[in-house]
């Protein structure tokens, strides 16, 4: 079978499923095809098996999701065997597929929990995954925080942007505890040594200062010992 006759079939399929609805009950496979001939453009997340297709996003959220975004890649840069995506299709189960804010995880070939499929999804649970709660916060802290839980993702943050508040679940065996900044006012990752965050500078999009919190997290010497350990883990890619 040719290129084009293998597009044109895979697009006369994609054209008999139907449009995803808010509220739909679906299995994951069934609900990554039918969202895979959504239009472009159009957002939607498997969450326990229900589909939800998010509002548009405003600018308390976007602006939250921005120094979110800045903070992650920050550490990637500086953590060889890391990596960060950006509201990518992450399949966690036969019932999740959602879609976070940001996620950073330990590349495979280091001995991280996630891979990419032949299609380039994610599959598997990042190690750390943050959602900036606006609209979604109903969401955002329980049903999205329970099917992070049973896949296994490690660390949660939550940007509760309406309460001006960060959450930051961190796993206890098969559940997730709250964890407490310190008393300096500064969160500190469990798994990703060194990740610091100023909480309340995130809140008041203090650019400036969630950095210079980040940046004494990556001069620590817990951070220098992660990255070691990374590296005495690295296996050639298969």
């Amino acid at each position: 079978m040719s290129i084009l006759h293998r597009a044109a079939t895979k697009t006369s399929q994609a054209e008999a499923l139907p449009m995803l609805e808010p509220g739909d009950n679906l299995d994951q496979k069934t609900f990554h095809a039918r969202y895979e001939a959504m239009p472009q453009g159009v957002r939607a997340e498997l969450i326990e098996g229900v589909v939800y297709l998010p509002s548009p996003l405003k600018n308390p959220h976007g602006r939250g999701h921005s120094r979110v975004m800045h903070w992650l890649v920050s550490y990637q840069a500086t953590t060889p065997g890391t990596d960060v995506v950006d509201n990518a299709s992450t399949i966690l189960s036969e019932e999740s597929e959602p879609q976070p804010d940001g996620s950073l995880y330990i590349l495979p070939e280091y001995g991280g929990q996630t891979h990419e499929d032949d299609e380039e999804y994610l599959v598997g649970a990042p190690e750390l995954i943050v959602e900036v709660a606006s609209s979604s916060e109903a969401i955002d802290l329980h049903g999205k925080r329970r099917d992070y839980e049973k896949a296994g993702v490690r660390e949660y943050v939550v940007v509760v942007v309406r309460q001006k508040r960060i959450v930051w679940f961190v796993r206890r065996g098969a559940g997730f505890t709250e964890m407490e900044p310190g008393a300096d006012g500064i969160y500190r990752s469990e798994l990703f040594r060194g990740l610091w965050l100023d909480g309340a500078a995130l809140l008041r999009a203090d650019t400036v200062a969630v950095q210079a919190g980040l940046q004494l997290g990556l001069a620590s010497p817990e951070h220098a010992r992660f990255k070691a350990e990374l590296a005495s883990r690295r296996q050639p890619k298969s």
